[in-house]
């Protein structure tokens, strides 16, 4: 008997969320900002935050961050990511101020520390077309 195959799930493109998914597909972050309240705002929404002002604007960051957060995923989180373990999940909280659930690349997971500075790494994927965001050390 064989082992079924799982086609990895990939996000979709919204009307709200579409402007950041459309900068990394030119392998650059946009992220909303917001005036009222003098602040960055990520996940893409159509009110901000604390003020509900209807004051949202598109802006490019640099993408760069420091590890906020990461676990080790040594058993798959799902049957699509049976060959992808163990998997370095980690929220990044970019310079600008937002946080960014992602994935750790190009690092073995003993060298990864919180506070660790890291860039961006742009995954395409062009059979589904949709761009990645993920994260490998600074220094690299």
């Amino acid at each position: 008997m064989s082992t079924p195959t799982f086609e990895r799930p990939m996000p979709v493109k919204t009307p709200t969320t579409a402007p950041f998914w459309d900068a990394l597909a030119e392998h650059r972050v946009m992220i909303q900002y917001s005036p009222s309240s003098q602040s960055y705002v990520f996940y893409p929404r159509v009110r901000a935050p604390r003020t509900l002002a209807n004051d949202l604007e598109w802006r490019e960051i640099s993408g760069m961050g420091t590890v906020y957060s990461f676990t080790v995923a040594r058993r798959p989180v799902g049957p699509h990511f049976a060959d992808a373990v163990p998997q370095l999940l980690a929220i990044v909280e970019w310079d600008e101020g937002p946080r960014f659930s992602t994935e750790l690349v190009n690092v073995a997971p003993e060298d990864v520390e919180i506070g660790m500075r890291v860039k961006p790494v742009f995954c395409d994927y062009p059979e589904h077309d949709v761009t990645m965001l993920r994260y490998e050390p600074a220094d690299r």
